[in-house]
């Protein structure tokens, strides 16, 4: 058969592949799976024809590493966690098959440019924030280590949402991402499991029976990650919600179609969005039920995989590692439990030995509030096995407390797995750490702060439990797919390999000297502003001018933090410049993205005040263009990969000893933006690992942020004596940046005026102190590129193959597989 010139059948899964042998395994796959002849064929479909042939050069390496995780003296890790925020998928599976370039030449002779088919994927509606892209961090990383193991997670129909901004104000509307079909997933009908809720338990003797209510179904999508240059790949397991043979077909057949169908959209509804609207009491129940819905599909298709290849579970410790990110899969404690008690007829001592050696949890946060609580009640209606499992943990726990640690009333209580009150709740960061072997923080000083604040009773009763696992990112995808242009600098320098190896960036430390690698900082730079103003010019019509120092803040909208601060100082440079029109001022862009929950009214406000602040600055003409402000709208993997590369200024400015981490800090300082920021997260280390002279550090450091907060913080005080504060405060709350709604931000300056939980008016001052020293810092653009490249040559540390490296040492003790390196792929 020959079609343009092709010839078929043929064999394009071969060694080494060609632009050829590429070229016509997308016109075969357009063809035969698309349905399409080349002539006909939409970006769309010479996309997906794309994913199907790259998607077949993964799967024989995905197969094969997951054969060879499966041998009897494999011990594999899970990786349990509510978001997976993964980004497009072909460019990251191009550049780890080593086929970008051939895709490129093939699909260009096919008269199809690969760039713009690459922009035509969209973003999988599978995480939000930090937490979610860790977790594709992780998994990127654990594929190319060659670690056994797997991740588990949630197949969202629809994403948190997307992102609108209408007259300033974030209006939220439906992210259907797999409208346009998910071609590099794997169905597996086999897969599946029943997920039980609600009715009542009784006891027969000592054994507790659990008749439930109501039960749904688990099916599993499978999507392969692939390792970077080794001919393998992991596997992300996604539980998606179907109702089984929920169709009545009685009422069907009378004509009542309705409800016919209406307890199978009801049980489907738990897979159905990213974090429903929690505010109310159904929302909050349907959010317990999806963190149950993945634990429970998860320990079943674990322990069936375990039994298949041992034939018993009484070894299930010894082989398995179970990973919690975050208190949202915290449920898997009590599942197991349940499994192996009432299920496998294990002693409870001898189940709950089993559950401490098998499970390990990441704590990412430091504020209490932040760590999940689930009513009792709420859970006795939905779950009240676990309940009864959690309260017999809870004594257990209890008892050892009153016997080996003391006998305070005060201390019991604060430990207790119960919090007591009008309305008593399950802890279930208490249950997380009293179930695990090990807990850790994600940056020094957050590990630091968790055994002597938020965890400080159970670092008493459990000081070998906790440790430090310090977060990293990807360079496969954070530099390799988003900055092209630097990729090819140290290629040129150093070689492919920091592409496996991050560590490699410390060679071009001899280098930073060399006049053409100095110039070519500030082109690339130049160029990745260019890309993100023909971006934004072509979103929201705004001119901006790739010569002017751009200033980024792109993380989830929270008082902590602190896009109000980024404000209150745009605000005050709009004041200046417009007062003293004379002086030399550093033209500078402020960008900012992020999502705001749905309820969370104060992010919001956040959001309208920024766009219209926005709105005045851009059209007042006396600026000259020298200030500009924009908001992006929905942020996005995508949006973040254009974003990250053109930042001169990473603002990372939470209140010290609010964010656990961060990893948006550890991006941009890798491709060469200077951080301004507070000492919070690693912030601290990155401050350690690239100097004090390029890095800007301001504001209260943890210990003076507590001093302030007990010696009575009075953040009225600082409004009265600071006069530049008190005019931006004024000018919001009189309606100088909303007119037509003058008393718009009334409720969330109040708050700053007389409480400033986050004490942005604490670190006001500093922060336009640093501000200016960043203004005069770039003045001077050959100190600059100095700076932009001792961050760049200094942050192989956050590597997050480094981290899950220390994981697998450190809490899973796994030994990564003997994988074939495959160096022809490099680069």
């Amino acid at each position: 058969m020959v079609i343009d010139n092709i010839d078929f059948p043929f064999t394009y899964n071969q060694p080494e592949h060609t632009t050829e042998s590429l070229k016509k395994a997308i016109v075969y796959k357009l063809i035969f799976l698309i349905g399409r002849s080349p002539q006909e064929a939409s970006q769309r479909d010479w996309l997906n024809a794309t994913l199907y042939a790259v998607k077949d050069l993964v799967t024989e390496g995905w197969i094969s590493t997951a054969s060879q995780s499966r041998g009897e003296e494999t011990r594999r890790v899970y990786y349990l966690s509510m978001e997976f925020l993964m980004g497009r998928t072909l460019s990251n599976a191009l550049i780890a098959e080593g086929v970008y370039g051939l895709a490129k030449d093939a699909l260009s002779e096919l008269n199809v440019d690969l760039e713009e088919i690459l922009e035509k994927e969209v973003d999988p509606g599978l995480g939000n924030g930090g937490l979610g892209r860790l977790a594709a961090c992780f998994m990127d990383s654990i594929a190319t280590l060659g670690i056994p193991g797997m991740g588990y997670g949630i197949r969202y129909e629809y994403g948190m949402f997307q992102q609108h901004i209408e007259d300033g104000h974030q209006v939220e509307k439906p992210d259907a991402w797999l409208e346009k079909g998910a071609p590099w997933e794997f169905m597996r009908p086999s897969k599946r499991f029943n997920i039980r809720f609600g009715g009542h338990i009784y006891f027969e003797g000592k054994k507790c029976v659990w008749e439930n209510a109501e039960e749904i179904t688990a099916l599993a999508y499978d999507q392969m990650i692939p390792g970077y240059a080794n001919n393998s790949a992991a596997t992300l397991r996604l539980w998606s919600a179907h109702a089984g043979d929920r169709f009545n077909l009685a009422d069907f057949n009378k004509g009542d179609y309705f409800r016919a169908i209406e307890n199978r959209s009801s049980s489907e509804n738990v897979s159905r969005v990213l974090y429903p609207d929690d505010s109310t009491w159904a929302g909050r129940e349907l959010r317990l039920r999806q963190e149950y819905f993945l634990v429970s599909a998860s320990l079943q298709d674990i322990i069936k995989r375990h039994k298949r290849t041992h034939g018993t579970v009484a070894n299930l410790a010894d082989k398995v590692a179970i990973h919690l990110n975050d208190t949202h899969p915290a449920l898997a404690i009590p599942e197991l439990m349940f499994i192996l008690v009432d299920q496998e007829g294990y002693a409870w001592q001898t189940a709950w030995d089993m559950c401490r050696r098998i499970f390990s949890y990441t704590c990412h946060t430091l504020m209490s509030e932040a760590l999940e609580t689930w009513p009792v009640e709420m859970m006795a209606k939905i779950l009240p096995r676990h309940l009864q499992i959690i309260f017999e943990i809870n004594d257990y726990f209890l008892e050892y407390v009153r016997t080996y640690v003391t006998t305070d009333a005060e201390f019991i209580r604060r430990v207790s797995l119960i919090e007591e009150g009008d309305f008593r709740k399950v802890r279930m960061g208490w249950l997380s750490v009293v179930g695990s072997h090990k807990i850790n923080g994600v940056a020094a000083i957050h590990s630091d702060l968790m055994v002597t604040s938020t965890f400080a009773d159970f670092a008493r009763i459990y000081p070998e439990r906790f440790t430090n696992v310090t977060n990293g990112i990807t360079p496969r995808r954070w530099i390799a797919v988003a900055n092209p242009d630097l990729s090819a600098l140290f290629d040129k320098y150093i070689g492919a390999e920091w592409r496996r190896d991050l560590s490699r960036l410390t060679e071009l430390k001899a280098h930073i000297q060399d006049p053409e690698l100095k110039q070519a900082i500030p082109q690339i730079k130049r160029a990745n502003k260019v890309r993100l103003a023909e971006y934004v010019k072509k979103e929201s019509g705004i001119e901006l001018d790739p010569n002017a120092l751009f200033d980024v803040q792109v993380k989830r909208i929270h008082e902590y933090k602190r896009q109000i601060l980024n404000v209150l100082h745009i605000i005050t440079r709009y004041n200046e410049m417009i007062e003293h029109p004379e002086k030399d001022w550093t033209p500078r862009v402020f960008i900012l993205a992020g999502k705001a929950a749905s309820a969370y009214y104060a992010a919001k406000q956040t959001i309208n005040l920024i766009n219209d602040v926005a709105n005045v600055i851009n059209n007042d003409e006396r600026l000259k263009g020298r200030l500009k402000v924009v908001f992006i709208p929905n942020y996005s993997v995508s949006l973040a990969q254009i974003i990250i590369p053109a930042a001169d200024i990473s603002e990372q400015i939470s209140l010290a000893g609010t964010e656990a981490s961060g990893t948006s800090n550890m991006k941009f300082a890798l491709n060469g933006a200077l951080t301004l920021g507070t000492l919070d997260g690693a912030n601290v280390e990155i401050l350690d690992n690239v100097g004090k002279d390029n890095i800007f550090i301001f504001g209260n450091t943890v210990e003076q942020v507590e001093a302030l907060r007990r010696n009575g913080y009075k953040p009225f005080d600082i409004y009265q004596s600071d006069e530049q504060l008190r005019t931006v405060v004024d000018q919001i709350t009189a309606g100088r940046f909303s007119p037509k709604d003058p008393n718009r931000y009334q409720d969330l300056l109040n708050s700053l005026r007389y409480h400033d939980y986050y004490q942005a008016f604490a670190d006001y001052r500093s922060y336009v102190e640093a501000q200016k020293a960043v203004d005069e810092k770039y003045k001077d653009q050959s100190a600059w590129v100095d700076s932009a490249l001792q961050n760049i040559v200094n942050m192989s540390f956050f590597s997050s193959d480094r981290t899950i490296a220390e994981y697998a040492d450190k809490i899973w003790k796994i030994e990564p597989l003997k994988l074939d390196y495959n160096p022809n792929l490099i680069g």
